[in-house]
């Protein structure tokens, strides 16, 4: 059932409507068309154009249909129809005939399907915040079980300074933290209502759009209706959130892999997230990880695709926009899948902590305290730099590490080194000195640890609430 036919006399071709034609992916929002179609009759109603009797019986219509739709039981395949909202248009007046066919009264398709569509964001913003806690939790606990190991850590991939594998963790929920805080505020501005907008310049019904957006759980109408009907802000946010989360979760996915590598060897991950192959019988490849590396990407293209798509629309609606779907679809659920992989991935992590420190300790990654410690003698660091980085080169000579060095040796490059030099090479001085705030030493991990483990109850308890 076409919704706009009386101005035409023939029927659509069938490439156009190959093109035009939504509902094989539009039908995603079906609960949420219905259920704003049952908040828009009981507006109209208020209005004066359905009578009570009317209302209720539509009313009555859609909930079914909003039942049916919850258990996956609409068929959308043999229905012909352009889009979700003919589809639920026409399931209406195929149970009540003309008074079905009132619903529409005051409503376009283009406010209808601005609303259908940030319904549909806002409650996956609420489940993705979900996802993101329970990755979160996948971190701290993995963190929990390995408070102890320490691995190296790398600039330019190349080893720097060790840290500790719980600090590693923490960096990121730092991420995943900032991405929380992203959908909070992206679902602030999303959640405006636009619902009685019309096709762009309002309706002539006296609708009371403070309450529709309410009954819809808005906290507001949207303000102008040029912008109500044509804004897709909220879409490009949210596949920005998206892009931004998925770009953290490539760069976990990145360092998993390198430490899963037989040059790392410092992680076993389960056998649940990895594969074989087909050819090689001991191979056992981090697929998991390689995936939400891969899917970043495409979850970035859709981003691009929907901003190119929107630049230079003219006010009002314009039918490109209904581009905006399939990407932020496909985007939001690729989110969803990368999150909940990844914390399997965590979930099933096993560290070879004799590997990790050996890798920690080799590299000369405790020049810099050599420095530091030539600081504390009084000579000034740039020279001290200067100085550890010759030590390096004889170790490097000799094929040895920095301890290894006779104190003899040692004297050649600073009479100021002394006995007191070898406490601090050792490896554990190397990370736990560095106790300060944000630091990888053990107290101000501890303190990261459990401040976020608090922090994360909290969120969790908070989102259960709203839950229920």
């Amino acid at each position: 059932m076409a919704l706009w036919g009386g101005r035409f006399q023939s029927d659509s071709s069938d490439m156009f409507r190959q093109v035009n034609d939504s509902l094989p992916f539009d039908q995603i929002m079906a609960a949420q068309d219905i259920f704003g179609s049952i908040v828009w009759s009981r507006a109209i109603a208020k209005a004066g154009v359905l009578s009570s009797d009317e209302q209720q019986k539509i009313e009555q219509v859609l909930s079914e249909l909003l039942d049916s739709a919850k258990r996956n039981e609409l068929d959308f395949a043999s229905s012909g129809e352009e889009d979700i909202h003919s589809f639920v248009e026409a399931a209406l007046i195929d149970k009540l005939g003309d008074i079905g066919r009132k619903l529409h009264t005051g409503r376009s398709r283009n406010d209808q399907v601005a609303t259908d569509f940030r319904l549909w964001c806002r409650e996956h913003i609420d489940q993705l915040r979900l996802d993101v806690l329970s990755t979160i939790q996948s971190l701290l606990n993995s963190a929990t079980r390995h408070q102890h190991a320490i691995l190296p850590g790398y600039t330019h991939l190349q080893r720097a300074q060790p840290v500790r594998f719980p600090h590693w963790c923490l960096a990121y929920v730092e991420m995943l933290k900032r991405d929380l805080s992203r959908l909070d505020d992206l679902r602030k501005r999303l959640n405006q209502c636009p619902l009685g907008c019309g096709a762009l310049a309002g309706t002539t019904y006296p609708v009371d759009r403070e309450d529709i957006a309410a009954q819809l759980g808005f906290d507001a109408p949207c303000q102008n209706s040029l912008d109500a009907v044509s804004d897709r802000d909220f879409v490009l946010e949210l596949m920005f959130v998206a892009s931004t989360s998925m770009m953290h979760l490539s760069r976990m996915a990145e360092d998993l892999i390198f430490y899963n590598s037989g040059e790392a060897g410092f992680i076993r991950m389960g056998d649940a997230v990895t594969s074989g192959s087909s050819l090689m019988p001991q191979k056992k490849n981090p697929d998991a990880m390689e995936l939400v590396r891969g899917k970043c990407g495409r979850v970035f293209g859709h981003l691009q695709a929907l901003l190119v798509t929107m630049k230079g629309l003219p006010l009002a609606y314009n039918k490109d926009m209904q581009e905006d779907k399939e990407g932020a679809f496909d985007s939001v659920n690729q989110w969803h899948i990368c999150l909940r992989i990844s914390s399997e991935v965590l979930d099933s992590l096993e560290l070879n902590t004799d590997v990790m420190t050996k890798a920690a300790q080799a590299g000369y990654a405790n020049a810099t305290e050599l420095a530091d410690y030539l600081v504390d003698k009084g000579i000034p660091f740039r020279t001290a730099h200067d100085i550890s980085g010759q030590v390096v080169l004889a170790a490097l000579d000799k094929g040895v590490a920095i301890e290894s060095l006779p104190l003899d040796v040692l004297k050649q490059f600073s009479d100021k080194i002394d006995h007191d030099v070898y406490a601090i090479l050792e490896l554990d001085y190397l990370v736990d000195k560095r106790n300060i705030l944000g630091g990888t030493g053990q107290k101000p991990v501890q303190q990261a640890l459990a401040r976020e483990k608090a922090h994360l109850k909290a969120l969790m308890a908070a989102a259960e609430k709203d839950r229920g």
